[in-house]
């Protein structure tokens, strides 16, 4: 919020009242005089001089607000943020022109006089006094600038702002006495540079940096005499000689500074002739702050950060002081967001999902083992337009995201199937998984037990998919009964007990429900939750919290404390590794093929709710995770993703295969490219105690099963300890033969 400087537009009455005011403290302070009794403020020299005595004697001043930079893993700028947009130069960077221009219009006696110049206040009174009106203030420079400090502490406060401005004796008196606190102890050129850098200037700027850039596009290092004069001049009233809305007043103010500077000798006559025929020259950059700003679709990265720096006690023990520190600025805040990694998240989400769809996405990338966050995007930008939000669709609810969340489908499972191989399940455990099924019942929870009392049923997509199956089959085609039968078999507690060590914690920050459908991805969670569990398994077991700052920097220089990541073992390498495993084949021969990477190892999860109203896909390599959701947004929560067209697709129904599957891909390959690829570690996952299937007592002319089509290619032998004759299985596969062809060995 910009506020003018006190003494534009007061009537006569108020500044003689100033007048007289000053005065008399310049008197009793300058001179030791008596101070005579001012019957316009009801206050006697005895009394006026006790205030004065009693004022502590230290003028406390408050670090100037500045911008923040906010910048990405590789130093490029994202945005910069304020509360006031200000950046403090030194006095030697400022145009020698601007220093003169100031001093002359505002204090041209600055150089002579110390903080109170009598000589001025008595010229000025009676200058004004034989004009009828207000034609000269008397406020030194060091005056002004002690009360822009007043100011400036006050922040946004318009009570603290009328305490700091408002008319009287004893806010002058106080002034006075800090103002020669200040002349004794920084100097005039100090004085100086901190008033050119507290001043406000108008159109949101503070201080001549920002005014320079505001107006010209340029350093105040490199301002010409004309462009200094006018600048200078709007320290009276910016609002009033604005040279954007009022060019002429401003144009007419430049001149008369220019013609006191030609007055003080500062510049001559023909210089100020000269740059008076100039035009105004006005390159303006309108303000721009704050995270609507950011580049490469970083919009709610930016606010991501903000959010961090407002909740977490890291950086004040306080709401009120993180608050206060952020609103200070001056900081350059380095993030963990890669321009690759954002770069690719944003073209993938531009090519499958349109910012005017109905539906909306939110891409999530993270680290495994850093917990860094790389990428994070969404198809409805960061802004108040149409088809824009301010809400973060990748983010809890606590951290500028959605209300609840999002269902997570299937994409929850391999949680369960992890829970279950923690306490000794094995990775060929067998259901017998029917099309249909009602809940067990009861089934053991953390608080006690749970009771399918009203006969609740579950489901399969496909009536085709019907068992028995064992876990990494079930896993690949994401069979519900089979994940409903395993849960209520280890009971709910180990599975939210998981979740919780793996940083899956619902977006509206409640605690998971003690039921056995939890396993098919009933509660609510942001894409950044499911990434960064999905990390979890790829980090073969260890949980990273994560993390959006690598470094803070403030003014000086001074290195700030920063939120680290918290790794810990959440599950044990090998129950990882099987995960791993099993998601492998989901990408590879499973409902996630569409989403498999090319020429790296890969493995995830498809996910989709009831009535579609939300998709997902949430998949890792060995060095990157990264969560895809697809579903109504903001606005269009209860959209059901059927007969609907997405990024100029149509889809009858929308799956977690078909949309955000070659989201996932896309991002992720971009994100990937030119980096390592390395593999995950093998499990096989084999009964021991199976029974191997009886081969036929003349495999040359029985064929069970289905045909197997192929040019001489042909399936895998299902007995490899036993020979077989040429054209049973085929071709060149490894079963051997020569024939055209062969089949497959029913399941």
């Amino acid at each position: 919020m910009g506020y003018t400087r006190s003494g534009g537009g007061l009537s006569t009455a108020q500044q003689a009242a100033k007048f007289l005011g000053v005065s008399a403290l310049a008197g009793a302070v300058m001179a030791g005089l008596a101070l005579p009794a001012v019957g316009a403020f009801g206050l006697t020299a005895k009394e006026t001089v006790q205030e004065f005595d009693d004022i502590p004697a230290n003028l406390k001043t408050p670090p100037l607000s500045e911008r923040t930079t906010i910048l990405d893993a590789k130093g490029g700028e994202i945005a910069k943020v304020y509360s006031r947009d200000r950046t403090i130069v030194k006095l030697g960077d400022v145009s020698p022109y601007m220093r003169k221009a100031i001093v002359a219009i505002e204090d041209a006696r600055f150089y002579k006089h110390g903080a109170v110049d009598l000589k001025g206040i008595l010229r000025a009174a009676n200058r004004n006094a034989q004009s009828g009106g207000v034609s000269q203030g008397a406020s030194t420079l060091t005056q002004q600038y002690v009360k822009n400090v007043f100011v400036e502490e006050a922040g946004n406060s318009k009570e603290k702002f009328a305490e700091a401005t408002q008319q009287s004796i004893g806010r002058k008196i106080k002034e006075l006495k800090y103002a020669i606190q200040v002349e004794k102890e920084l100097g005039k050129k100090r004085i100086l540079e901190n008033y050119l850098n507290i001043t406000y200037f108008g159109q949101q700027a503070y201080g001549i940096e920002a005014a320079s850039q505001r107006y010209f596009s340029k350093s105040a290092k490199d301002l010409k005499v004309e462009q200094a004069a006018l600048l200078a001049g709007l320290v009276q009233s910016p609002s009033r000689y604005d040279p954007v809305t009022n060019p002429d007043t401003a144009k007419a103010r430049r001149n008369t500074v220019l013609q006191r500077m030609a007055d003080m000798k500062d510049i001559t006559p023909a210089q100020a002739a000269a740059a008076k025929k100039k035009p105004l020259g006005l390159d303006v950059s309108m303000p721009r702050s704050g995270c609507i700003t950011a580049v490469k679709g970083a919009g709610f990265y930016c606010d991501y950060v903000r959010q961090i720096f407002l909740n977490d006690p890291v950086f004040g023990k306080t709401a009120a002081t993180r608050a206060k520190r952020w609103n200070q600025g001056g900081l350059t805040i380095r993030t963990t967001l890669d321009p690759q990694a954002q770069d690719s998240v944003q073209k993938s989400i531009k090519s499958h999902v349109y910012q005017s769809d109905k539906a909306a996405t939110a891409v999530s990338l993270v680290e495994p083992g850093t917990g860094k966050v790389l990428g994070m995007g969404q198809s409805k930008p960061y802004g108040f337009g149409r088809d824009q939000t301010q809400i973060n669709l990748s983010a809890d609810h606590s951290m500028g995201g959605s209300n609840y969340g999002f269902q997570v489908g299937s994409t929850f499972k391999p949680i369960t199937a992890a829970a279950a191989l923690e306490r000794g399940t094995k990775p060929y455990k067998s259901y017998s998984s029917p099309y249909k099924m009602e809940y067990p019942s009861p089934v053991s929870t953390c608080k006690g037990t749970w009771s399918n009392n009203e006969g609740a049923t579950v489901e399969n997509e496909n009536e085709s998919e019907r068992g028995p199956y064992g876990m990494k089959e079930a896993t690949a085609k994401s069979v519900n009964t089979y994940f409903v039968q395993l849960i209520s078999d280890i009971g709910v507690c180990p599975v939210t007990e998981l979740a919780d060590k793996m940083g899956v914690e619902r977006a509206d920050g409640k605690e998971h429900q003690q039921v056995p459908s939890l396993t098919l991805g009933t509660e609510g969670f942001s894409p950044l939750t499911m990434a960064n569990a999905y990390a979890t398994f790829a980090n073969r077991g260890v949980y990273c919290s994560p993390v959006f700052i690598d470094s803070i920097t403030g003014p000086g220089g001074k290195k700030l404390k920063v939120p680290q990541s918290k790794c810990s073992r959440a599950m044990s390498e090998k129950t990882a590794d099987t995960i791993n495993t099993l998601l492998r084949g989901v990408v590879e021969d499973g409902t996630g093929k569409k989403a498999g990477l090319q020429s790296r190892a890969s493995a995830g999860k498809t996910g989709t709710t009831d009535e579609r109203r939300a998709a997902w896909f949430v998949g890792y390599t060995p060095n990157l995770a990264g969560a895809v959701w697809v579903g109504g947004g903001p606005g269009a929560n209860d959209l059901k993703m059927e007969n609907i067209t997405i990024g100029g697709a149509y889809h009858d129904k929308v799956y977690g295969a078909d949309t955000p599957g070659p989201i996932w891909k896309d991002a992720m390959s971009g994100a990937l490219d030119g980096k390592p690829a390395p593999n995950f570690v093998s499990v096989p996952i084999k009964d021991p105690n199976a029974r191997k299937p009886t081969p036929p007592k003349n495999p040359g002319r029985e064929k069970p099963g289905r045909e197997k089509p192929g040019n001489g290619g042909g399936g895998d032998n299902p007995w490899p300890d036993i020979s077989l004759p040429p054209g049973v299985i085929g071709g060149n596969g490894n079963g051997g033969g020569n024939g055209n062809g062969g089949f497959e060995w029913p399941r």
